[in-house]
């Protein structure tokens, strides 16, 4: 199945498995996919995450994060930048997600990172979506 928006996909398919309390997902990769669940893992929010080399296409397996008593980690997830509206924005007007408390996945021209690395580094970009 083609999928038109991948992005929007992934973070779905995060949302609805971590609402079923799924310990695990698996969507087909792409290196977009995998810099975002990059992104995502270093912020916190999963445990981890694996390509795995199938055929015909690889395989990103997420692990989700959970706290005590099986508490979810991730809140809620919202992509922002669409397929047909893209949003940017500068390195002085990059959003903070809940006062600083989420955090905002942004693509830069140095790579996929996060809001507060983006600010560091002076760089703006697409802002892809926004975890808390």
């Amino acid at each position: 199945m083609k999928v038109t928006d991948p992005i929007a996909d992934m973070l779905t398919r995060i949302r609805n498995a971590n609402s079923a309390g799924k310990p695990e997902v698996s969507l087909p990769s792409s290196k977009v996919l995998a810099e975002v669940a990059r992104v995502i893992c270093e912020e916190g929010y999963i445990e981890s995450f694996e390509i795995e080399d199938s055929k015909p296409q690889k395989t990103l397996h997420i692990t989700l994060k959970y706290g005590e008593k099986h508490a979810r980690v991730i809140r809620g997830i919202r992509r922002i930048s669409k397929c047909g509206l893209r949003i940017y924005s500068s390195a002085d007007k990059l959003p903070r997600v809940l006062g600083g408390l989420g955090t905002a996945v942004i693509s830069t021209s140095k790579g996929m990172m996060c809001d507060r690395d983006a600010r560091k580094l002076g760089v703006g970009g697409e802002v892809i979506a926004y975890i808390w």
